[in-house]
């Protein structure tokens, strides 16, 4: 019960943190069901991401405008803080960058090679997490996350492909110039998860939760909008909302933006190297639900990870990482480490 209490703080942690793992459980489900028979999409997945993120920010801002009380007007108060909404360009072009060259590295690597090599996200969260934070895991927490990360590789190993694959193909496949973009792509989600819950828990710890995620998700639709400006789909982009009537699209779209704000909740009241913790314990839960739905074959090695994450989470109950209200001791300095200079 001691360390219960030291994993979830309060009742609202646990419920953040079991609404997080469901709802991305769900958009799994969501994207799988939207594929067609090929195994493709056939409407714009970037348009899709674009839409999402303006959901979360109306959301958003109604959200605060709802518990408004005697705050400034959002419009004022985006005035006001105007250098946080700067701060926040930083997490979201981080996001930008990855949902982009999520696309980009899938169409090099085989979906195996792909997740096998984002699983080492894992271990560079929790060193952007020692950096950012100051505080150095135990000996006995990283050994979890070792073994979490092991569970998550093992996961994405398909026994089939294991076993028709020569080594010397896999790793020829593994070892090349998008070998760097993947980690890159894996540099980007450490950082801005972490950097996220950094601005949360100092620099805009007394500013309103609510108005925060309309600093993160205004940023996050001006970059995905100059992104598709850059890809030349803005010119058909009134062609390809035709196809986002689907119901399993819309569902994408709006759990995708409860995701997001959920998500906040989660950086604010936990902390990231839990949400690798929730992230895992979603693929293996995503891969029992898709088997009974879909029939996706559960394999050996699904079976081994189950048993690793399980181990790992055991292990880090044991002994977890407190990050809550960082502020209110002091530990942390409440100045940005990426500062922006404002003319």
């Amino acid at each position: 019960m001691k360390e219960w209490n030291k994993l979830f703080p309060n009742k609202e942690g646990f419920i953040v943190f079991s609404l997080y793992i469901i709802l991305f459980v769900f958009q799994g489900v969501f994207i799988t069901a939207s594929k067609t028979e090929n195994g493709v999409y056939d409407y714009n997945t970037t348009l899709v991401v674009f839409l999402s993120e303006l959901l979360k920010l109306l959301i958003s801002g109604f959200l605060y405008t709802c518990k408004q009380g005697n705050k400034p007007n959002l419009f004022k108060a985006i005035a006001l803080n105007y250098r946080l909404l700067l701060y926040y360009f930083i997490p979201s072009l981080l996001y930008c960058f990855y949902n982009n060259l999520a696309f980009i590295n899938l169409s090099h690597y085989d979906p195996t090679s792909y997740y096998i090599l984002l699983q080492f996200r894992v271990v560079l969260t929790a060193l952007i997490f020692q950096f950012l934070f100051k505080r150095k895991l135990t000996f006995f927490q990283w050994i979890s996350l070792g073994i979490l990360t092991l569970g998550c590789v093992i996961k994405n190993f398909d026994a089939q492909t294991a076993q028709t694959k020569e080594d010397t193909e896999f790793f020829s496949q593994i070892f090349n110039i998008y070998f760097l973009s993947i980690n890159f792509q894996n540099f980007c989600s450490c950082l801005a998860g972490t950097y996220n819950e950094y601005l949360l828990k100092t620099v805009g710890s007394d500013v309103d939760i609510f108005l925060q995620n309309v600093f993160m998700y205004l940023d996050s639709v001006l970059c995905n909008f100059f992104i598709l400006l850059y890809m030349g789909e803005l010119d058909g982009i009134f062609y390809d909302f035709k196809y986002l009537g689907d119901i399993f699209v819309i569902l994408i779209t709006v759990n995708s933006a409860v995701v997001g704000i959920v998500t906040s909740f989660f950086l604010k009241n936990l902390n990231s190297i839990l949400k690798t913790y929730a992230s895992a314990l979603e693929l293996v839960i995503t891969a029992i639900v898709c088997y009974l739905l879909f029939n996706i074959l559960i394999t050996k090695y699904t079976v081994l990870s189950i048993c690793l994450v399980s181990i790992a989470v055991a292990m880090y109950v044991r002994n977890p990482v407190n990050n809550v209200n960082t502020n209110k001791n002091n530990s942390i300095d409440k100045k940005p480490l990426l500062p922006v200079t404002v003319k």
